[in-house]
């Protein structure tokens, strides 16, 4: 937890390592990796971070209201929002794009940006 500059790993339930992305989000440092004692995050088990944002009815753009907070912060430019009737906008997330970064979930103002684990790509071993 301590080897986190961006202080969004906290001790959860147990005292085990979680994520908060509402104090931040990852910039992908590596400082985890290199600090964990137990190997959990090895680079030899994933090819890349396997959780990806899943946006809930409680987003304010599906109520109606102008936000695009979300999309404003998503470097990778993963959230796109297409016009609905009735003034809404639905949220939409390529999950190609996606990086589970969290900055997305930091900036929205109505805690609507959840993260779901999807299948990772494991790396191929040389032969």
């Amino acid at each position: 937890m301590e080897a986190c500059p961006e202080q969004i790993i906290i001790a959860g339930s147990g005292r085990f390592p979680v994520l908060d992305f509402t104090r931040g989000a990852c910039t992908f440092c590596g400082g985890c990796l290199e600090a964990c004692p137990s190997g959990a995050f090895s680079e030899d088990i994933y090819a890349e971070w396997s959780w990806k944002a899943e946006v809930t009815d409680a987003c304010l753009s599906l109520q109606g209201v102008s936000c695009r907070a979300c999309e404003d912060a998503c470097d990778p430019r993963a959230i796109r929002f297409r016009l609905a009737l009735g003034g809404k906008s639905e949220p939409l997330i390529d999950p190609h794009q996606c990086t589970g970064c969290g900055a997305c979930a930091y900036q929205c103002p109505a805690a609507a940006v959840t993260f779901k684990r999807t299948e990772p790509n494991k790396k191929e071993k040389p032969a």
